[in-house]
């Protein structure tokens, strides 16, 4: 069991990490951190704990993790961060301290090429573009030459390119045991490397979806587990959502009739009636979202009997779904992809009944609408009763830690949401001079933040700092909307100024692209919505103001946000305060969060938003910030940088 005094001597100045890893420089608050993991670890308890960046989290709890001697899951929350932890914090650590620990990574089945519909898509695959063809002739070579089979490791075929969905498996099309592919499966093998492995490293969607599906690897991982981490833990209670709940996309319908229609082709090409029967479910699919003219957004299962088509829609899906059920049934034993396929047609057809007729107490059905794809969903309103069922049926280590957990340091918000009432607390702030470093700048006379011109009323006023830290800004937005006008009118701006500076916005690349890009301009404006408040890392010069245009408060038309609002007001609580105020302030200090990443950072953060000073609950708010400096003076905004420069310049 590790003591007290043998961690601290590891972090130590002269101690193990220090000279194995350059420039690693010990600190106060990761020792404490690391020695409260530890404890947590040694009694099997539940840990909740914030640590402001700067900390080093990651290797405060890697210590531990290493050195703790039974087998650990560590779960992330995105696959950049589970690729950074597997290829090179967890090695680094590991050599570090020289412990012979086996580390293993796992995805969700998506990520690895199956060999499977790899040959199919080669033999009896459809494509939309020429670019789907060249792809799939990379894929079919990296398939050939690669241990691991995940696409990540071939950079040449985006990960979002289309052709992926045709040379993966997924829960439902994957033949499992009756796969004449079985014994190459990488799936297979990633998951015989977690079961042996000292240390897995999973990411939070995959970790709930096998918790609730026994799908993907993990349920298998937890019984031998003493110790699971989940790092950036403020967003499970998000996911975890996704997954107590149920959730059935169009998308599944069109993916049923596709693989229906291949295997028709091959298997049962002397039934015609089954090829015409895939064209009917895949019209009847693609007609229920038409019914919606949004290409995205939210919506009560109420909403939906409102709208023209919608119950003629799902009528006809459900009849289509139906028809061809009863030819699967006919043509199963024909082949095991057609077997597979009336199995899934099965359950697709339950999972529809369950969404129009199943009990929905405590729960709320709603859906939500992309591109090309609408997805009917059923929500608990509350996950804390689910997951702190789950979390007890072993005795082992449960550790939560993030930058952005409470509220001035209260966790009772987290607490409540995940069921964690009994867990062990604590908070670190972050070792950076705040007050030297960074300035907090919410601007005077701003209009309200409903009103016309908004909008453009928070470029104007972001102006004069883009221009006085020349470019090197993020401008952070509540919705896709502002972000488009606010590009549209920095454009013009720019243009009729005679700036430089490159101006980017989401959706233009990847976001890795878009921040690569950001980083070698060194002198960029880069403008993002959601995607962009958190996990973004950029140090140094390139980033030295932050823009944020509102409130992130969750849009008030969300169904789930009304439906456990309305459930909270009922109990006679404050739903507001409870509730969306702690939401807004850890969402908040995600994007204030990525101003200063470095001792040597310095910078303003820009709130635009007047409700942070005239509302009541806006010195909650800026009180669980960072402890800035702080300004309402556009013009002490702007001499920030100027002393910034004078001092780069008196170092050239």
């Amino acid at each position: 069991m590790l003591t007290s005094v043998q961690l601290s001597a590891l972090f130590a100045p002269d101690g193990a990490l220090s000279a194995h890893i350059e420039n690693f420089r010990a600190r106060p608050q990761q020792v404490e951190l690391a020695q409260a993991i530890t404890e947590a670890i040694n009694v099997n308890g539940q840990l909740i704990a914030e640590a402001g960046t700067g900390t080093g989290k990651t290797f405060a709890y890697l210590v531990p993790a290493l050195l703790a001697g039974g087998k650990v899951v560590i779960s992330t929350g995105t696959k950049n961060l589970q690729d950074q932890l597997f290829q090179r914090d967890l090695p680094t650590v590991r050599d570090a301290l020289k412990v012979p620990v086996t580390i293993a990574l796992l995805k969700g089945r998506s990520n690895y090429v199956c060999h499977y519909h790899l040959e199919r898509a080669q033999t009896e695959g459809v494509f939309k573009t020429r670019e789907d063809i060249r792809h799939l002739g990379k894929i079919a070579k990296y398939a050939k030459v690669t241990q691991t089979g995940d696409k990540s490791g071939l950079a040449d075929v985006p990960e979002n390119a289309p052709i992926w969905m045709q040379v993966t498996s997924t829960r439902e099309n994957c033949l499992g045991q009756d796969c004449p592919q079985h014994k190459e499966c990488f799936v297979l093998k990633a998951r015989k490397e977690a079961m042996e492995a000292d240390v897995v490293v999973v990411n939070h969607h995959l970790f709930f979806a096998d918790v609730m599906l026994r799908d993907e690897g993990v349920a298998e991982l937890l019984p031998a587990c003493n110790t699971v981490i989940f790092d950036e833990a403020h967003q499970l209670p998000e996911t975890a959502s996704l997954f107590f709940g149920e959730s059935t996309s169009t998308s599944q319908f069109l993916d049923l009739a596709r693989d229906s229609q291949i295997e028709a082709l091959t298997s049962a090409k002397d039934f015609a009636p089954l090829p015409l029967a895939c064209d009917a479910l895949e019209k009847a699919a693609r007609d229920l979202r038409l019914v919606f003219k949004k290409n995205e957004g939210r919506m009560p299962a109420h909403a939906a009997l409102e709208l023209s088509g919608w119950t003629d829609a799902l009528t006809a899906l459900n009849k289509q779904l139906g028809a061809l059920n009863e030819l699967l049934e006919k043509q199963a034993e024909r082949s095991e992809g057609l077997e597979n396929c009336h199995q899934r047609g099965q359950a697709l057809a339950s999972q529809l009944k369950q969404w129009q007729d199943g009990d929905v107490t405590d729960k709320v059905r709603w859906l939500e609408i992309f591109h090309h794809a609408v997805v009917l969903n059923t929500t608990p309103l509350s996950i804390a009763e689910i997951f702190a069922k789950q979390i007890s049926s072993h005795p082992r280590a449960w550790i939560f830690t993030s930058a952005t957990l409470a509220v001035k340091q209260n966790f009772g918000h987290y607490q409540t949401e995940m069921g964690l009432l009994e867990a062990r607390t604590a908070c670190w702030d972050s070792p950076f001079n705040f007050q030297e470093q960074a300035l907090l700048y919410v601007p005077q006379n701003m209009p309200e933040p409903n009103s016309d011109g908004y909008t453009e009323a928070v470029v104007q006023a972001a102006l004069p700092l883009i221009e006085a830290s020349q470019g090197r800004a993020f401008l952070l937005f509540t919705s896709l909307r502002a972000m488009q006008r606010s590009y549209e009118i920095l454009q013009a701006e720019f243009d009729r100024k005679n700036l430089k500076y490159p101006l980017m916005i989401q959706g233009e690349g990847s976001r890795n692209e878009l921040l690569s890009r950001f980083r070698t301009h060194g002198n960029a404006v880069l403008l993002g919505s959601q995607s962009f408040w958190e996990g973004v890392d950029v140090r140094g010069e390139a980033l030295s103001l932050v823009i944020i245009d509102k409130l992130p408060f969750a849009p008030p038309d969300d169904p789930v946000l009304a439906a456990r609002i309305a459930q909270i007001t009922k109990q006679g609580r404050n739903a507001f305060m409870e509730y969306q105020i702690p939401r807004t302030v850890i969402n908040l200090k995600q994007g204030a969060g990525r101003l200063i990443r470095d001792e040597s950072d310095r910078g303003v953060l820009m709130i635009c938003d007047p409700r942070l000073i005239s509302k009541h609950y806006g010195k909650r708010i800026w009180q669980s910030l960072p402890p800035f400096k702080r300004t309402r003076d556009g013009l002490e905004a702007v001499a920030f940088f100027s002393k910034d420069l004078e001092k780069k310049a008196s170092k050239i």
